[in-house]
């Protein structure tokens, strides 16, 4: 055996060195991502429960449409006044749920028009299927001016398998101002729309109130998952290394050991 079999222990556990730095760095990132994530989501929380808790806000003007947030109007409690256009109704699909049994029906998209002549498209609330006709919730088709309380809503994001939205039949799968406006031509319409409160409608139909605040936040359990990884993927290099050194110590004992020819 020569000498020149000897490795320097820096050698061996170069590249091996190299991989777990840049796997312990994108696990760590990722960690700490999550973690930021998770405050961002409290934060957003907590300015929604401060909303909905409070007084609600003047509706954001014309004007103020383009420069709106989603992450800073939406779910926020507003109040508004305008005559709504009942020839325009329009019909979200929608599940309601009593905690036992899912009743599908429809939620009632009815545009708003306010003193200015803008529109805002107002989710008046649930009516089962057999209620689509407005002829059969004839006292909830309120005439002349309103004064309301909801919840801002910005566009609900499409998934990959919703149904497409049958314009025909003025039925629409997701919550989308954009598409509301192509469908009743209206013009000067808002980019977002306004969830109506519990308040009781004339014949008890529409029933508004239906909202859904919730947002799951699982960030710390991402964060903590790809801790733990980073410490496995740590300990895993930190035994095989020490092993390594190990058998190249006793390699190198015996190759300096061994008679020179």
């Amino acid at each position: 055996m020569s000498a020149e079999t000897i490795r320097p222990a820096w050698r061996v556990l170069l590249w091996p060195s190299l991989f777990t730095a840049c796997a312990l760095a994108l696990l760590l990132s990722l960690g700490f991502w999550q973690l930021e994530r998770l405050g961002a989501k409290e934060r957003f929380a907590k300015r929604i429960e401060a909303s909905l808790a409070g007084q609600p806000q003047k509706l954001p003007t014309e004007a103020e449409w383009p420069t709106l947030k989603a992450k800073v109007t939406d779910y926020t409690k507003v109040t508004l006044s305008g005559e709504y256009l009942h020839d325009k109704e329009l019909y979200l699909y929608g599940v309601l749920s009593n905690g036992r049994d899912n009743l599908p029906g429809l939620f009632v998209i009815t545009p708003l028009k306010l003193a200015d002549g803008s529109i805002v498209f107002i989710n008046r609330g649930f009516v089962t299927t057999d209620r689509k006709d407005p002829a059969t919730r004839p006292e909830g088709q309120i005439k002349g001016p309103v004064t309301l309380t909801g919840i801002l809503r910005t566009t609900q994001p499409r998934g990959f398998f919703t149904p497409d939205d049958d314009a025909k039949a003025k039925l629409f799968f997701t919550r989308d101002p954009a598409a509301f406006t192509a469908a009743t031509g209206l013009a000067r319409t808002a980019p977002f729309s306004v969830d109506a409160d519990a308040t009781p409608m004339p014949g008890d139909w529409p029933k508004g109130g239906h909202t859904i605040v919730s947002f799951p936040n699982n960030h710390l359990q991402y964060a903590i998952t790809w801790f733990m990884l980073a410490a496995a993927v740590l300990g895993f290099f930190l035994f095989w290394a020490r092993r390594l050194l190990a058998d190249e110590r006793t390699r190198t004992n015996l190759v300096s050991a061994a008679p020179r020819s």
